[in-house]
This record gives C-alpha cells, sequence and structure tokens, in this order.
C-alpha cells in the first residue's frame, strides 16, 4: 500500500502564494505521474495541474500562469507553488500518485483558504 501524504494548506490573502507539498512512500521513479486534483464545496472534483515522470507538465484552465507544480525526485516529493491566489482558489487540495491508468492512490487532502 502506497501512502500519498499532503501539507501546507492554510489561510491566505487574495493575491498571497502558498507551497503545497506532496510525499510517497513509494520510489518517485515508479510513479509516472504525480499530480494535484482539488475540490470545492458543492462541486466536482477538478484537475489543477500534473507532472510527469519526464517533467512534463500539465495545468487546469483556471491556475495556469499562477500555479507551478515541480517534483524533487530525490525526496520522492512533488510541490504545487501557488501566486496571486483568488477567493475562488479555496478548496481541499488532493495530491494523486499514479503508478498506472487503473493503479493510483490519493492522499487526504489538505484545505486552501483564500479569505480576506
Amino acid at each position: 500500500q502506497v501512502q500519498v501524504v499532503e501539507s501546507g494548506g492554510g489561510l491566505v490573502q487574495p493575491g498571497g502564494s502558498l507551497r503545497l507539498s506532496c510525499t510517497a512512500s513509494a520510489n518517485i521513479f515508479r510513479i509516472s505521474t504525480m499530480g494535484w486534483y482539488r475540490q470545492a464545496l458543492g462541486k466536482q472534483r477538478e484537475l489543477v495541474a500534473t507532472i510527469t515522470s519526464g517533467g512534463g507538465t500539465n495545468y487546469g484552465m483556471s491556475v495556469r500562469g499562477r500555479f507551478t507544480i515541480s517534483r524533487d525526485n530525490t525526496k520522492n516529493t512533488t510541490y504545487l507553488q501557488m501566486n496571486s491566489l483568488k477567493l475562488e482558489d479555496t478548496a481541499v487540495y488532493y495530491c494523486n500518485a499514479r503508478f498506472s491508468p487503473s493503479n493510483s492512490y490519493w492522499g487526504q487532502g489538505t484545505q486552501v483558504t483564500v479569505s480576506s
């Protein structure tokens, strides 16, 4: 069983920044893609950003140009740098570690609240 643990959420004012971290209990080189997703209250879970083992990235339309995903293979960790945060970025952010299309693991989620 692979454990995926997120950290770094919290309360921030509009325009501020936060960095989320996600650590997997498996060799990150075995993980095909690591990704961040979010779910706001009353809404469906949506893609935020993904990064492949080769470093290829993909971003949701609403966060492009503001968020950056990266990974540190020496620490089995993926980061999500969030800048210029908006009220609508408020959500629970989940990390996903995918080994194959049929084999992935989710973290427990971390709350990000953007409020003045």
